[in-house]
């Protein structure tokens, strides 16, 4: 199970890992990590990053340095990775990479409901993903294949395991419709009957029903 940390936005793992490399000022913080490409991998909220900051800050986790003015822009603070901040961001680090949580992508929640449409709908768009996926992840092993050359591959492993899960997504999307137009997915005539004739299928009114007596 995840820890609870004082300070859990992953924004604050993103600092931290700008941070062990020299002091900074957020300003500096929030360009290296777009020219990494960071809110990629962590689904930052940018509007957040003084807040975070603070919070940091506040927890012991980073400190002030200096204030520097640069020409007419107002004063910024530096700051500096603290021994307590070296060790929560390493602390963080092994639990990203050893412990399993459970995330609730929106398209899974998708799939959980999609009952609510016509089989030959749900088919349709869901050939307009795999369509959206295959051009995703021939830009990403384009882009993969221009710097692997130059940067190290221990730098683009997010890279290789996003290639990955699209890739697998796009494979699972595939055979799930490849089921629904053969008509060898259990249940589809029965679907498509309830959208016909708005006659709920017995199966799916008794689960409904079992749902509501464990509820």
């Amino acid at each position: 199970m995840a820890k609870r940390r004082k300070v859990g936005n992953l924004l604050g793992l993103a600092v931290l890992s700008a941070l062990v490399e020299r002091p900074m000022h957020p300003y500096e913080i929030a360009s290296l990590l777009r020219e990494r490409n960071k809110e990629r991998d962590m689904n930052i909220k940018w509007g957040s990053l003084y807040t975070v900051v603070g919070n940091l800050e506040k927890h012991g986790f980073i400190a002030a340095v200096e204030s520097v003015r640069e020409g007419g822009r107002p004063e910024r603070t530096v700051y500096r990775l603290t021994p307590a901040g070296r060790a929560e961001y390493e602390d963080w680090v092994r639990e990203l990479l050893s412990t399993p949580e459970r995330e609730q992508p929106r398209f899974e929640a998708g799939l959980s409901v999609m009952a609510v449409l016509g089989p030959d709908e749900v088919v349709a768009l869901l050939g307009r993903r795999a369509e959206l996926l295959e051009a995703e992840i021939t830009e990403q092993r384009e882009m993969l294949a221009q710097v692997s050359a130059d940067v190290p591959r221990l730098l683009l492993a997010e890279a290789e395991y996003d290639l990955a899960m699209r890739t697998a997504e796009l494979n699972w999307v595939r055979s799930f419709v490849a089921e629904l137009t053969s008509g060898a997915m259990p249940g589809v005539g029965a679907w498509r009957r309830w959208h016909a004739t708005g006659e709920i299928p017995d199966d799916m009114t008794e689960l409904a029903e079992r749902g509501s007596t464990q509820a």
